[in-house]
């Protein structure tokens, strides 16, 4: 009979590059929810199911995600509700994010236009002084 495999906090935050810290963090954000064992219930214990929600929650952050954002799409897939109404609920997600970053993108390029326009004309200027100095 084979058993699932289980995760110390050391062997999460190896294997993921964290410290147990923010695994700990994580923990009270609600993201994982490890088994207690040992004296007073202090050795964590983290099951495939907390491995699988470390690793989504890592890959929603690097997309930008909030770790509250994160948190309720993995917990839509741990709900037993229809697949047509999670999808469209992760859609909506999806694409509020997208016009998010797309917000921000337009933003970054306003402010990379306007630093051209200045370095242009400081590139003129010093040009100017450069002349009349040899002069």
């Amino acid at each position: 009979m084979a058993t699932n495999p289980t995760y110390t906090i050391s062997d999460l935050a190896r294997e993921f590059d964290l410290t147990t810290r923010a695994i700990r963090f994580y923990e009270d954000m609600g993201l994982l929810q490890p088994q207690r064992e040992g004296p007073g219930g202090r050795n964590r214990v983290y099951s495939s199911r907390d491995r699988t929600r470390l690793k989504l929650t890592l890959r929603a952050k690097r997309l930008g995600f909030s770790l509250t954002e994160a948190k309720d799409i993995i917990e839509m897939y741990d709900s037993p509700r229809d697949t047509g109404p999670q999808l469209r609920k992760f859609l909506q997600v999806l694409a509020a994010h997208r016009q998010q970053i797309e917000d921000q993108l337009a933003d970054l390029q306003a402010n990379l236009d306007e630093v051209k326009v200045h370095e242009k004309e400081a590139r003129s200027l010093l040009s100017k002084v450069e002349k009349t100095e040899k002069a």
